[in-house]
């Protein structure tokens, strides 16, 4: 095993581990963020850059950041909690394991291991581009669609309006304020 490839998977590693057992969630969105970045680095390792920036771009550019602005955007005021691991990290951790072993099994298992597949070469970062700019610009397009959407979405359902019952804002409050009035001095010298 290469030192690289074991440093980069024990960070990702930790680093899912982390975003599974801490309880502060922008804690565990910043470290779901960092494994992203680990299976990035992984693929790009083993030689599939599209694969390896389309993660950074995709999941590290667009879905950790937007997990981190909607935890921002709509978590309250709570103090602060005693522990910094979930209480359920237990049960997190037997799940993670069954699902890990159970991915393992299948892979042993298969007939594809060992095997060389296919002596086709692998298409570039070029020709996927091609393509996704020829044959499939309009899904591309559709998708671009639905997920602004899907952001513009989750910012409405985060703004709260204020009932008439509740708190005003502190926007309000210094609206509420008058401004200092500041009187000009009578000595005018033109």
């Amino acid at each position: 095993m290469e030192i690289p490839f074991a440093i980069i998977s024990a960070l990702t590693l930790v680093a899912g581990i982390a975003a599974m057992t801490m309880r502060n969630l922008v804690h565990c969105a910043l470290s779901l963020a960092i494994a992203f970045a680990g299976f990035a680095a992984l693929y790009l390792q083993l030689g599939a850059p599209f694969a390896g920036w389309a993660q950074v771009i995709v999941y590290i550019g667009a879905i950790a950041i937007l997990i981190v602005f909607a935890i921002l955007l709509t978590r309250s005021d709570s103090v602060g909690e005693k522990s910094v691991f979930s209480k359920s990290w237990a049960i997190g951790s037997v799940i993670c394991l069954a699902v890990f072993g159970m991915l393992t099994l299948a892979i042993l298992k298969s007939d594809l291991t060992g095997s060389h597949v296919s002596t086709k070469p692998e298409p570039t970062v070029k020709e996927i581009g091609n393509d996704l700019m020829t044959r499939y610009v309009l899904p591309l397009e559709a998708i671009a669609i639905l997920l602004t959407a899907a952001a513009i979405g989750a910012v409405i359902i985060a703004l709260k309006e204020n009932s008439p019952g509740k708190e005003e804002s502190d926007v309000t409050k210094l609206e509420a304020v008058e401004p200092l009035k500041t009187e000009p001095s009578e000595n005018h010298h033109h």
